[in-house]
């Protein structure tokens, strides 16, 4: 399952994020969104998680979190795999 996080701190890092998820099961990939020009996060990512029970289990567990000062939104992505 790809679930979508949406208002992250661009203080957030990739590894920090996928550290994150696996807490909750096994993760695919962590694909952190950079804005080209400046290098910075644009504040949204994708995790990919192969169960989708643990996926689920990570959307309820962590969406409206606080991470680094930002309630972070997470869900079900609709973006295909």
């Amino acid at each position: 399952m790809i679930i979508n996080i949406l208002n992250l701190s661009r203080k957030v890092t990739e590894s920090e994020l996928k550290k994150l998820f696996e807490a909750h099961g096994e993760v695919e990939s962590c694909d952190l969104i950079m804005d080209k020009k400046t290098g910075e996060s644009k504040g949204f990512a994708f995790i990919a998680m192969p169960d989708d029970k643990q996926a689920q289990a990570a959307i309820k567990a962590l969406h409206e979190t606080k991470v680094k000062g930002e309630r972070i939104r997470v869900k079900a992505s609709n973006k295909s795999e």
